[in-house]
């Protein structure tokens, strides 16, 4: 299944369970419903679903939400063995993320004490 906090935020359609999903063992990724949504940003569905499951009192990893949206995302398309990864014969499609893009996200990302702090910078106020 393909998610995208957005689209349900957006139209008020509910809050998505990731971990009653995960319990049932359905393939979960996310991605973006710009029919339904109001952005082009797999960052800014990253945060939301962050912020979503949060509210269920569900902490996420930002490495757990980064694979959803790479890897993840494929492998509940079924698309793994052709995209997802940097693995040597998959196809490409990437974007290089600058964690020093802004003002505010390049300060933050100086003071992070490790990779997954900086991984949660980029998800919090990347753009």
């Amino acid at each position: 299944m393909a998610h995208c906090s957005l689209s349900n935020l957006f139209i008020g359609s509910g809050l998505f369970d990731l971990r009653a999903a995960d319990r049932a063992g359905v393939r979960t990724g996310l991605g973006i419903d710009v029919g339904r949504g109001d952005s082009f940003s797999l960052l800014r569905v990253i945060n939301e679903t962050y912020k979503v499951q949060q509210l269920q009192r569900h902490v996420v990893s930002p490495e757990r939400l980064f694979y959803l949206a790479t890897l993840g995302g494929a492998r509940a398309l079924d698309l793994d063995a052709h995209i997802g990864s940097f693995e040597e014969g998959k196809e490409a499609d990437f974007v290089v993320l600058d964690d020093g893009a802004t003002e505010l996200l390049a300060l933050r990302s100086k003071v992070a004490a490790d990779w997954r702090e900086r991984l949660f910078a980029l998800m919090m106020l990347g753009d």
